[in-house]
């Protein structure tokens, strides 16, 4: 399509596909879920009442409670706004000096372009998992250092995959002449670099905030995450784990929640074939 023909909209976000449709409807329904049980109930995901331990569904508790009398309806919506929060934290943090950089180093080339991709090269050296590990060993508990770990491993993603497609972009004959008309970087950017960055960009985006929605999980469910009584999906499964006989309803719950989230931004990533 002749990007002279795109309206501004569709310049700076490209269209969604069928099964793009489908991954965002999800989201929106887990999110609208999310945001409107605080809302709508009073319920308070920290508040325990032992005498209404693992109770069974009913139109008082529509999701049933824990093993310490727990809402989880109340609980499951604060978990899926802890976890949606920080993947769109850790990827908007992640991605705005990965495609800054990436641009600066793959326009540039030379010495800038040996310095930033050194820089990246010395991140990617440690392990994601073990620099996760390390900032949430020196702060336990603490969502902060789960943020700067993920934040610090994704942004390696866009630099490198921005910084390769700005290299061959820089070349082009649109760009070029209009940089010989006197065009200024910002407008270069948007017109001729964006529309081509963005699907790359923002699939980038989805299964970067897919990985650090897992992350969490994961560094919740071996205990070494986030700790009691937040409500967070792998801690939810953990703390569920051994009632998984009496209860295996409630063990189900951040299962399907954790699985229909992920799903959600691995089929918002994803893009039908040319």
């Amino acid at each position: 399509m002749n990007t002279l023909a795109m309206t501004p909209a569709r310049r700076w976000l490209p269209a969604l596909n069928g099964r793009q449709r489908l991954g965002a409807l999800l989201l929106a329904l887990l999110l609208a879920f999310a945001w409107l049980v605080p809302w709508l109930s009073d319920a308070d995901p920290a508040r325990q009442q032992l005498t209404r331990i693992l109770q069974l569904p009913s139109l008082a508790e529509p999701l049933g409670t824990d093993h310490l009398g727990r809402s989880l309806l109340a609980r499951l919506a604060s978990a899926v706004q802890l976890s949606f929060g920080m993947a769109l934290l850790s990827v908007t943090t992640a991605a705005i000096p990965g495609v800054l950089l990436g641009v600066v180093a793959g326009w540039h080339g030379g010495w800038t372009d040996r310095v930033l991709g050194s820089l990246a090269d010395a991140c990617l050296a440690l392990p994601g998992l073990l620099l996760v590990l390390l900032l949430v060993a020196i702060a336990p508990g603490n969502f902060w250092a789960l943020y700067v770990g993920i934040s610090l491993v994704l942004w390696i993603e866009y630099f490198r995959v921005v910084r390769a497609r700005t290299r061959i972009l820089v070349a082009t004959p649109q760009l070029e002449a209009s940089r010989l008309l006197g065009f200024g970087p910002f407008y270069l950017f948007r017109r001729h670099l964006w529309p081509e960055l963005a699907p790359q960009v923002l699939t980038l985006a989805a299964f970067g905030a897919a990985s650090a929605i897992l992350a969490m999980a994961a560094l919740g469910f071996v205990s070494v995450g986030l700790r009691p009584p937040t409500a967070e999906l792998g801690l939810m499964m953990i703390e569920l784990l051994p009632y998984y006989h009496e209860a295996p309803w409630a063990m189900a719950q951040p299962i399907v929640v954790l699985f229909v989230l992920v799903l959600s931004l691995n089929l918002l990533a994803g893009r039908d074939p040319r």
